[in-house]
This record gives structure tokens, C-alpha cells and sequence, in this order.
């Protein structure tokens, strides 16, 4: 298992995405259904009106029986990639990796596991300047446009406007959006976006990124905090505060959860201190689980 900052020091985003994901798969393929593939799965009883070149005849010539076969096919879907790229993602965890740089590692992952799926992919990099936007491609080309994007990509300013975000809210065909975000918000913009992108795209899976230092608060003594979106600064005693702020983190954390859940969202919180695995394997269970809808 590659933690986050083995894979950030190979200083390559392709080579770090291959590796977390190729590493986390170890040779299995999650999403596939029975169908008329190519790949044999298993034998059924032959019922009227199935396609009879998919019967066994070597099967029916050795057991008076009609058998159809059964395959594997590869499902595929649309897969949208958003990445909060405003200020606050710029906070740099103990381990020297901030939110942005843990962000662009997981979403060159997932882009990495969706393509091999067969999905079409597309990224949105969400910061104030303007929306970047790929549309969404299954082409061998488009893996390297997105690594391209994400290694340009730098934390600045607040959450982007509505009027900004617009053209991610143009009616699309169904799709599973995943949405890398620390979540932090004035007027609840972030959480207004993917519940509108719930309703007009389908699924969405939000990785709430927090850093390891933030859940921990692994601070001493007289510590200076910035806002690193509006500049504001607030000094304190790290022990003193330590109680009441865990307290309160963990009652913001709940709140967060349980509101995305109740809006339809699949939430899942994940820290930069932590190995990109479980955000993996729930990208790869939401994605199974679009694929039977």
C-alpha cells in the first residue's frame, strides 16, 4: 500500500496515478455483468426467444439438453471528476502534502480506474478565475489531457460563483460525478452545486477531504492560524483549545455528513494522512452500483 507521499515524490502524476490504482486493483476487474460478451461466465437452461448463437451445441450433442452461454461484458458510464481548487485546499498536512496535491493524486487515481473501465471521463477544476472543464472522453488521449490539467492546477481565491458554474448544471445523460472537496463554504455553495448535479446528472459521490492535522489538531503551544481565503488570522493556546475545538469538529463533521446524505449524496470522508485506497474502493462500489441502475 503507497502512502500519498511515496506517491507525490515520484514527482510524475501519470506514474502515481498507475501505481495507487493498479496497486489497489491487484489484478481484479469490479465491474462486470452477465451478457453476451466475449469473456464465458456460466451455462443457463435454453428459454424460447434467446439468441441461438449463444447455445452450446457440443454441450446439447453430449447431454440431449440446451445450454446458452452466458458471458461477462464490461459495464461502462460516464464518470465526472470535480476538484475544489479554491484557497483552503492549499492547507498542508504534517506528512508535507496539502489537500490540493492529496486531491490531484486521487482524482489522476480515479481517472486512471474509470478509463481502464471503459468509462468515458471528464475533470471540472472549480476556482474562481473560471470553470476548466474537459467534456467527457473514452479515448486513449484523454488520460493525458486530464493529468495535464490537474498538474496545472493551483489552489487560489474562494468557491467560484453560481453564474460560474453554470454550464455543470446543462442537462446530461446520466452519470456518476465524484467531487474532491474540503467543504469549506460561506452560504452553502458547495453542497447548492452537487444537489442540483444530483438532480440533473444522477449519482454523486463526495470525498470529503480533511488533512490528518486538522482531525487530530496535532498543534503545540501558541500557534498562529491564517484563512488562507480571506487572510484572516486568530492566535491561541493550542492546549487550551484543544477539547472544544475536537468538539466541535466532530459536530461539524456529523452535521456535514448527515446533510449530504439527506440531499441523496454518498459521502465519504477521507484525510490527506491516509492511503488513497478507501476512496478507491468506494469509487469502484458507487460505480458498480450506477452500473445496475
Amino acid at each position: 500500500m503507497l502512502t500519498p507521499e511515496l506517491l507525490h515524490a515520484l514527482r510524475n502524476l501519470p506514474l502515481a496515478a498507475k501505481q495507487a490504482a493498479e496497486g489497489f486493483l491487484a489484478g481484479q476487474h469490479l465491474s462486470r455483468r452477465r451478457g453476451a460478451g466475449m469473456e464465458f461466465s456460466q451455462y443457463r437452461p435454453y428459454q424460447p426467444g434467446d439468441d441461438l448463437r449463444r447455445l452450446d451445441w457440443r454441450l446439447a450433442a453430449r447431454s440431449d439438453r440446451y445450454y446458452i452461454r452466458e458471458s461477462e461484458v464490461d459495464t461502462s458510464l460516464t464518470v465526472h471528476l470535480l476538484l475544489d481548487a479554491s484557497a483552503s485546499m492549499n492547507h498542508r498536512d504534517d506528512n508535507g502534502l496539502t489537500k490540493l496535491e492529496y486531491g490531484r493524486l486521487l482524482l489522476a487515481a480515479l481517472a486512471y480506474l474509470a478509463q481502464n473501465q471503459g468509462d468515458a471521463v471528464s475533470l471540472s477544476i472549480l476556482h474562481p478565475e473560471g470553470l476548466v472543464h474537459l467534456p467527457a472522453r473514452a479515448d486513449a488521449r484523454q488520460l493525458p489531457r486530464l493529468y495535464q490539467a490537474l498538474q496545472n492546477t493551483t489552489g487560489m481565491g474562494r468557491f467560484p460563483e453560481a453564474a460560474q458554474l453554470a454550464p455543470l448544471l446543462a442537462r446530461r445523460q446520466r452519470a456518476l460525478t465524484v467531487c474532491v472537496s474540503d467543504l469549506y463554504e460561506e452560504q452553502g455553495e458547495i453542497n447548492s452545486l452537487l444537489t442540483r448535479l444530483r438532480t440533473v446528472a444522477g449519482d454523486v459521490l463526495l470525498l470529503h477531504l480533511m488533512a490528518g492535522n486538522e482531525l487530530t489538531f496535532s498543534y503545540r503551544g501558541a500557534v498562529t492560524f491564517e484563512d488562507l481565503e480571506t487572510g484572516q488570522t486568530l492566535q491561541l493556546n493550542a492546549e487550551d483549545q484543544r477539547r472544544h475545538y475536537q468538539e466541535q469538529l466532530q459536530q461539524w463533521l456529523r452535521t456535514t455528513a448527515h446533510t449530504a446524505r439527506r440531499q441523496g449524496l454518498d459521502y465519504f470522508q477521507l484525510s490527506t494522512a491516509e492511503p488513497l485506497d478507501g476512496a478507491l474502493r468506494e469509487f469502484l462500489r458507487r460505480r458498480q452500483a450506477t452500473s445496475f441502475h
